[in-house]
């Protein structure tokens, strides 16, 4: 395997460790690695995330002791399985001595197919992981701009209740949602990249990051109340470039509403 050339020493170090110690376990068919690894676009703050394609018939037992395998890497200093963030077969760990971060994704070896980015191999008996990957694609899940139209008038009433009623932290943390659900993805996404919540908006879309910077308000209600109409803003910039059936009832209600509950 051919590493990408924006491997940073230090993580190569760990993957060549993972590798030599995987390998040793027959059940472990292969290993493979996605983000920035495949892209080739790694420094030194990058993760290592990879998918650990089990033998199915194995999967429940590799389950029992993946952290059991993990020690035998030497250097974890924590890890953690990702409930958090749905994903209960993943492994979320810390490695000294360079302090890298790794995802371990365990998967049986079929459904290693169902990606959301692509994958290259970097690890694996035979072919077998080679082949899943050759015989399906990589899909990672597109906004869906009918689905966020349908709610996204209902939310904006509720930032407002939230803010009439004085619970502002509350209404951050709403507003955080919008950003990450709504206006980074759609951004993201008209503007031909990965719509992965805020992720590297900076880089890819530094206007619009400029406007998503009228978003972010300290919890008092009047700047609370223009980073909700700013995100009303740059929603309906975005979603004139959709199809989408609008409601526009509900939009004019929510506007009145929040214009009346929470105006300046």
């Amino acid at each position: 395997m051919k590493f990408p050339q924006t491997l940073p020493s230090t993580h190569q170090q760990l993957l060549e460790k993972i590798i030599a110690t995987f390998s040793q376990d027959l059940r472990i068919l292969g290993i493979g690695a996605s983000g920035s690894f495949t892209s080739d676009s790694m420094d030194k703050y990058s993760d290592l995330d990879l998918v650990i394609a089990v033998e199915p018939s194995e999967f429940d037992a590799i389950m029992k002791e993946r952290f059991e395998i993990i020690d035998r890497i030497g250097g974890k200093l924590a890890a953690f399985t990702g409930e958090h963030v749905g994903e209960p077969r993943l492994v979320i760990a810390l490695f000294e001595p360079n302090t890298v971060h790794v995802d371990f994704k365990f998967v049986a070896l079929p459904d290693a197919a169902a990606r959301v980015d692509e994958t290259k191999v970097v690890w694996e008996r035979e072919s077998y992981l080679s082949d899943v990957f050759q015989n399906s694609q990589h899909h990672f899940p597109q906004p869906d701009p009918q689905w966020i139209e349908d709610r996204f008038w209902i939310w904006t009433h509720y930032a407002a209740t939230k803010i009439a009623r004085g619970e502002y932290f509350e209404t951050l943390e709403f507003i955080s949602f919008i950003r990450q659900v709504v206006l980074s993805p759609l951004a993201l996404k008209q503007g031909g990249f990965t719509p992965f919540g805020v992720r590297k908006v900076e880089k890819y879309l530094p206007e619009f990051a400029k406007q998503l910077e009228e978003t972010v308000a300290i919890p008092e209600p009047v700047a609370l109340t223009k980073a909700v109409r700013k995100c009303v803003e740059l929603y309906l910039e975005l979603r004139e470039k959709e199809t989408v059936n609008t409601n526009s009832e509900a939009q004019a209600v929510a506007v009145a509403y929040l214009d009346k509950e929470c105006g300046e």
